[in-house]
């Protein structure tokens, strides 16, 4: 085991790639510009580096947590205390993956202020990965919030024409429901006396206290994912936004929703998520089945994927509910592909709206004539995205459904219906885009992908087919803290006649009986 402090080096690397381009600031015109955007892709490329190292040394056999590292910060029980587990690792290493190809892909589409953009991409991925290594809950808030503000301004400065209006409600949108989670932390912090994420998934909160607690963190994560019906900022940001904006908005910002749901609402407040997953599967499939039929009517193909985006987030908050493991695991193998897949859709729109300048469907037609790369790799990604077997997009989606399927029939046939509509919107999308006739004259003299585009998009490609056939890459290492997860709240939830994946599973009348009869008989606040 390395004696580095690996998960501070991971973290603040970037921090440090943004100081140093800061620095580099009075070199000026295309000079300071080119050497922003190199040392930018080579802070990413080892940041990469470094995350793989942590891939490696991580020991997917312990269900706990790992590389610990822990300093005093604020007293009071706060410290800057970093980790990562099973649940956690693969999303440092996701983030660290897709920051190279956002830093790529906008290479030459950016022409103002570049210096300073890439500076935002760079605190950026600071504050993603320290959001999943962050083990102390004022650290996690500092981390989760503070992502706001660097996304704030790459789409508020560099997005579209209706940037001011997509930020604010962005802004305004995931805010309000942080709010609500400060609230809950400084309750927490009052009550157990430390913000130590490792000890307050031992301490028992009151069941009436997990019921308000839950929902804080509820308004939070759901606007983050985005859940229905707090969704609609999600494709007004991702139209404004520029490709890598988009990029990592769809590859890692809607990830940290369903990562909170595992890191704080099922352990800490396991008699309250057994109360609420009904609430959450209805939520979930309304989600698949509604954005879906929304998507098949939408002309701009951003907006389109931003649906699906919504769409496929749903399969996830619905698997995480089911609190069994292949559901579990289901949602954890969903987010980390829909990380690859979304975010290859976005940067396959941002190749073509360089060279046309409009994301339009109607605009587009018969490209496979003159982009045959193009073609294929977009026919890859849409494939993915359909839940094509063969393709990583295919795992997460049958995992999920598999544990619906033991949860709650109804609500598996509910959100299955959404494998049908999400076919049917990618091929309407792609078999326009693609194939037929040309409908503009200047599609004649379009370009296929360059080596930089080729560079940006065949490691996405590898990802999406590679895990695909080879699933157990992701699954042995979620795969023990998963089921740790489960069999802490199965201990959790007393008196329940049966394991807390088949309570959920009871009619409505039951499942709300059994839960009421264990929050009775629950143990005091604080004890265990």
């Amino acid at each position: 085991m390395s004696s580095w402090p690996l998960l501070s080096i991971v973290t603040f690397l970037p921090l440090a790639g943004a100081l140093f381009i800061f620095l580099l600031g009075r070199a000026e015109g295309e000079a300071g510009d080119r050497n922003a955007k190199w040392v930018a892709l080579w802070t990413t490329l080892a940041t990469f580096a470094f995350a793989v190292m942590i891939w490696v040394e991580f020991d997917p056999a312990n269900p706990g947590f790992q590389m610990i590292e822990e300093a005093p910060w604020l007293g009071g029980g706060v410290s800057y205390k970093m980790g990562v587990d099973g649940i956690s690792v693969l999303f440092v290493v996701l983030t660290a993956f897709l920051m190279p190809a956002a830093i790529l892909c906008s290479w030459n589409s950016i022409e103002v202020r570049v210096k300073h953009y890439m500076i935002a991409f760079l605190v950026l991925e600071t504050l993603m990965i320290g959001v999943f290594c962050a083990l102390d809950l004022v650290v996690f808030y500092v981390f989760f919030e503070g992502g706001l503000i660097p996304m704030f301004i790459i789409i508020g400065v560099w997005g579209g024409k209706r940037r001011v209006y997509a930020t604010y409600k962005f802004f305004l949108y995931t805010l309000l429901g942080s709010v609500l989670m400060l609230i809950a932390i400084l309750y927490m912090w009052g009550t157990a006396g430390t913000t130590d994420i490792v000890k307050l998934m031992d301490y028992d909160f009151l069941p009436e206290a997990q019921t308000w607690l839950w929902l804080a963190f509820f308004a939070s994560f759901a606007v983050k994912m985005p859940m229905w019906p707090v969704h609609t900022w999600l494709p007004d940001a991702h139209v404004e936004a520029p490709t890598a904006g988009s990029v990592i908005l769809a590859g890692i910002l809607l990830k940290m929703g369903g990562y909170g749901f595992l890191r704080f609402s099922l352990p800490m407040f396991p008699l309250a998520s057994v109360e609420f997953a009904p609430l959450v599967f209805a939520l979930s499939v309304v989600a698949i089945v509604y954005t879906s039929l929304v998507a098949l009517a939408q002309e701009d193909i951003k907006k389109l994927i931003a649906y699906s985006s919504v769409a496929h987030m749903g399969f996830v908050t619905m698997g995480i509910f089911t609190l069994n493991q292949q559901g579990i695991d289901g949602a954890i193998f969903q987010m980390i592909s829909h990380g690859f897949v979304s975010a290859a859709l976005f940067l396959a729109v941002g190749v073509i709206y360089d060279r046309m300048h409009t994301r339009e469907i109607a605009a587009y037609g018969g490209l496979v004539n003159r982009m045959p790369l193009y073609a294929f790799a977009f026919l890859v990604f849409t494939m993915a995205n359909v839940g094509l077997p063969g393709t990583s997009g295919f795992v997460g989606e049958f995992l999920t459904l598999a544990g619906a399927f033991q949860a709650n029939t109804w609500v598996a046939i509910g959100a299955a219906t959404g494998v049908i509509l999400s076919a049917a919107y990618a091929l309407y999308l792609y078999r326009r885009v693609v194939f037929g006739a040309m409908t503009r004259p200047e599609l004649a003299t379009i370009q296929d992908l360059n080596l930089r585009e080729i560079v940006t998009i065949a490691p996405l490609i590898a990802a999406t087919i590679w895990f695909g056939v080879q699933p157990g890459g992701v699954l042995h290492v979620t795969g023990p803290a998963v089921q740790q997860l489960i069999q802490d709240m199965d201990v959790a939830v007393p008196r329940a006649p049966v394991p807390v994946s088949e309570l959920v599973a009871a009619p409505q009348g039951e499942a709300g009986h059994d839960a009421g009869h264990g929050a009775e008989h629950a143990p005091a606040e604080g004890q265990h």
